[in-house]
């Protein structure tokens, strides 16, 4: 008899996320949030609920998000694609936790020198973000631009990765040529100190 295919939600530090898969084979990861758009849940397929089996995607996501695992060791199968999506999405996937690369990087990767704006689509249409790890993909100089699941959360995963590119430099503000950090959207925690510019 053929595996159904299963999906499970994950609670993590940044979102409960819904994993469809088909034994080590994942389509679609969703971020269950309001205004987020979601794949859903194809018909006829089964739920896991915890305690999650050793070694399936849900188990290893969750792995992931408690830091016990860097990488992941699952097949990707979305369920609908183009081949450049699918070039570049397999060049990212060689790009292992505690490295980033840039939209341009990649899509020479990917055998498409010159498409950067493009790699930025396919990140955008990316069904299994986390694990197509288009959290990886920074600007040119290590900017952080272009998270669907929001800014925050992809500077989160590089924090935990190890990857922050601004990681011993993020608070000092503005960098050259324009580029930003997100310490400025972030509200000082109650006690801290005003800086003297604020005094």
């Amino acid at each position: 008899m053929a595996e159904p295919l299963e999906f499970s939600d994950v609670p993590t530090p940044i979102g409960m996320f819904r994993v469809t898969y088909l034994g080590e084979t994942v389509r679609v990861v969703d971020l269950l949030e309001k205004g987020v758009h979601q794949t859903g849940v194809p018909p006829g397929a089964v739920r896991r609920n915890p305690p999650f089996r050793a070694e399936t995607p849900p188990r290893q996501l969750r792995d992931y998000f408690r830091g016990e695992r860097k990488n992941l060791s699952v097949s990707v199968e979305p369920d609908t694609a183009s081949e450049f999506d699918r070039a570049v999405w397999k060049a990212l996937l060689a790009v292992p936790a505690g490295q980033t690369v840039t939209y341009g990087e990649l899509a020479k990767r990917a055998g498409h020198p010159g498409a950067a704006r493009a790699v930025g689509g396919a990140m955008r249409r990316n069904p299994i973000p986390i694990i197509i790890p288009c959290h990886r993909v920074v600007g040119q100089g290590g900017a952080i631009t272009g998270f669907g699941l929001g800014l925050w959360r992809k500077r989160w995963l590089l924090d935990h990765e190890g990857a922050w590119p601004l990681r011993s430099r993020s608070a000092e503000g503005p960098r050259p040529h324009g580029q930003r950090t997100l310490d400025a959207l972030i509200e000082p925690t109650k006690g801290a100190r005003p800086s003297k510019a604020s005094a």
